[in-house]
């Protein structure tokens, strides 16, 4: 979960692994639990709109919203997926509008064409806003990603969620305001089945945050960035890792947002504890980059993640999250070492679950 700060093209972590905000509603018998919070925001300012003609809060009115702020590299974002698609599709006939809202946090996320994309493979078929220069996003007063907010027929906001989880309150509070907007409906919750990247972080042993590779939100990099940016620099091999520190060895050129590959063979380590480690990446126009993975130093075997072979192997195809490590036996203390066969690919950020 994130939160910019500033330009909304440089976000910055929400400085918790876990999200601690939590709804303002909360469910007690024989109480209205879902206070009036304020109107729904505007959606006048979205650039664009997919799946459906442009929206607007006064054609809404009538129907129960449920606005969804995504962005579709987000590991946190794409972990609440199978839930939205799943309410969409139980509770759309009965009054329900789900609108995704995609403001991009990364400089290729603003190009439509990979959105429409991603959009198609990740199944989101409800109408999206397309929110490239964060307009919807000022107009909601958002600042994370992924945040819900539910409005009812009279497109009064009445529930927000901020981050992963609460998926059975959200779920009520659905419910509830389509009950009252006259609906009848199936009370049972909804099941999902989450696969790859959907499926929710190892909590109890998770021990390393969301790590930007930029100079710009940079941390833990072993060296303190003091290589020169925005140019190819030779960088040595590092000594031990410390946990939730990196290194990188070969060429590279360190930008404000990413560190870019400048030579075949080169490398990053990250030191973490997590099941999981996933890798956002993006390949120069036209390239597809293959990668190597190892763990300590070892092929990675069973413990590989749904974009990489069991030896390690996988390819940067397009700008995208890839999953690189799922652990299947006890989380400890590792090394994950992503090789960059070729040149031609940039690295953003990883995270773990």
């Amino acid at each position: 979960m994130s939160e910019p700060e500033g330009d909304p093209g440089t976000a910055t972590p929400a400085g918790a692994l876990r999200p601690k905000t939590r709804s303002v509603a909360h469910r007690r018998a024989g109480e209205d639990v879902l206070p009036v919070e304020g109107r729904l925001g505007s959606f006048d300012r979205a650039r664009g709109w997919l799946n459906s003609k442009p929206l607007s809060s006064d054609a809404l009115r009538g129907r129960v919203v449920l606005v969804d702020f995504w962005t579709y590299t987000c590991v946190n974002w794409l972990r609440t997926l199978p839930y939205l698609k799943a309410w969409n599709a139980k509770y759309a006939a009965s009054g329900l509008t789900v609108v995704g809202v995609h403001t991009p946090e990364f400089r290729f996320e603003r190009d439509l064409s990979n959105v429409i994309a991603r959009s198609q493979d990740l199944g989101v078929d409800y109408p999206i806003a397309i929110d490239d220069h964060y307009g919807v996003w000022e107009d909601f007063a958002n600042h994370y990603w992924p945040a819900v907010y539910l409005a009812d027929a009279h497109g009064r906001v009445r529930f927000h969620h901020f981050g992963e989880g609460e998926y059975a309150m959200t779920e009520m509070a659905i419910q509830q305001l389509l009950v009252e907007a006259g609906a009848e409906i199936d009370l049972d919750l909804v099941d999902v089945e989450p696969r790859g990247l959907e499926v929710a972080a190892d909590w109890a042993s998770l021990g390393s945050p969301e790590t930007y590779l930029g100079y710009d939100r940079a941390d833990g990099f072993v060296g303190g960035m003091s290589a020169p940016y925005d140019r190819p620099h030779s960088f040595p091999p590092a000594g031990r890792l410390g946990r939730n520190t990196w290194s990188l060895e070969g060429e590279w050129s360190v930008t404000r947002e990413a560190v870019e590959v400048a030579a075949p063979g080169s490398r990053l380590s990250f030191a973490f504890r997590a099941r999981d480690v996933n890798l956002v990446a993006a390949p120069a126009p036209g390239r597809a980059v293959p990668i190597r993975v190892t763990l300590d130093g070892a092929p990675i075997g069973i413990d590989h993640g749904a974009d990489i072979d069991a030896d390690g192997r996988g390819t940067i195809v397009d700008a995208n999250t890839l999953q690189l490590v799922r652990q299947t036996g006890a989380v400890v203390d590792r090394v994950v070492q992503i090789e960059f066969l070729e040149a031609g690919a940039a690295a953003y950020c990883l995270t773990f679950g």
